[in-house]
Order: C-alpha cells, then sequence, then structure tokens
C-alpha cells in the first residue's frame, strides 16, 4: 500500500509538472505574440502641417548678370496623415522676382518633434526675374529639416533649394537655402 501511494503521489507530483510547463510555455508563447503583434511607439513625423516665414538666400550665381539673391520664404507644409509624405510649397519672394516652388517630400521621423526629409518637385519663376533659385522653371529637389518645439504650436524649419539647369544664360545649377519659424494647423 506504501509503495501504490508513493507511485500515485510521484505520478501526481509529474503531473502536476507537467502542467506547469504547458503552463509557463503557454504564457510565453503568448506573451510573445503578444509583444509581436503590438504596434510599438514609433516617432511621428513632427507631426501637422504648418505654414511659416523666413529668409531664403542663394548661394550660386548664373551667366553674367544673374548674381545670387536673398529673399523672403513662405512656407507650407501639408502633412498626409497615413503615410510618410507631404506636399510642401515655397514661396520665394524677393525685389527682382517671384519663384514657387512646390515639392511632395518623403519624411524620416528622428524623435517626436523632429524629422528630415527629401522632396523633388519643380522652382517656376514665372517671367524673368532673379530667385534664389534661378531665373527660369526647372527639376528642383529639397532636402530639410523640421522641429516642432515642445509645448507649443510652432515649427522651426530649414531646408535647401538644388535647382538644375536654373540660369537662363549660364545653365547652371541654383542652390538656396531658407529657414523660419512656423504656425502648425
Amino acid at each position: 500500500m506504501q509503495r501504490s501511494n508513493s507511485f500515485m503521489l510521484n505520478k501526481m507530483i509529474g503531473g502536476l509538472c507537467r502542467v506547469g510547463l504547458v503552463a509557463t510555455g503557454g504564457v510565453a508563447i503568448a506573451s510573445g505574440l503578444l509583444l509581436a503583434t503590438m504596434s510599438s511607439a514609433t516617432a511621428q513625423a513632427a507631426y501637422g502641417s504648418y505654414v511659416g516665414v523666413g529668409p531664403a538666400f542663394g548661394l550660386t550665381s548664373g551667366g553674367i548678370g544673374e548674381d545670387s539673391q536673398t529673399t523672403a520664404n513662405i512656407a507650407v507644409r501639408y502633412k498626409l496623415l497615413r503615410a510618410p509624405l507631404s506636399i510642401r510649397t515655397q514661396v520665394l519672394v524677393g525685389s527682382e522676382g517671384t519663384a514657387i516652388v512646390p515639392t511632395i517630400s518623403y519624411d524620416v521621423p528622428l524623435s517626436w518633434q523632429a524629422d528630415v526629409y527629401v522632396g523633388a518637385g519643380a522652382a517656376i519663376v514665372p517671367g524673368s526675374g532673379l530667385t534664389p533659385v534661378g531665373n527660369k522653371t526647372s527639376f528642383a529637389i529639397q532636402p530639410g529639416i523640421d522641429y516642432a518645439l515642445p509645448n507649443s504650436g510652432f515649427v522651426l524649419f530649414g531646408n535647401a533649394i538644388v535647382a538644375f539647369d536654373a540660369y537662363r544664360s549660364g545653365g547652371n545649377a541654383a542652390v538656396s537655402v531658407q529657414g523660419g519659424l512656423g504656425v502648425r494647423f
């Protein structure tokens, strides 16, 4: 009888151990699946759209009489909510001419407040005036950075515009840099 009690006790302990191992394994698998399927808290690309103002500085010159320009800059960003894309427009307004630079950018978040981006579009120069991005319409790329100021509705922005074949006389590329302060909407 003692032998059978001992046998039964061992069998019961073995069964409990198997149940414990199965339960532990089940919890481990469930935890792993939960962690694998949870979406992690990833940084959003300096969320929000904005409109801003600041200066624009031309860094290049074209041919004779096509000197670099400094102008005012009006910047608009419309952030597409479900994609890392933004529609951006820079309007460079100066005494010699105006340029409109619409681009579509791919945004890469650096943190909850900052993102870098690169955009592609056109530098449109109506008329024959000289601007920081040349004096004729051309293809343009626009790398830049946005930084949303914490606990406020403001954004600091900075970018460059490289317009290819942007001067009538020289045919050179035009490079300008812009920066400023925007208000999110």
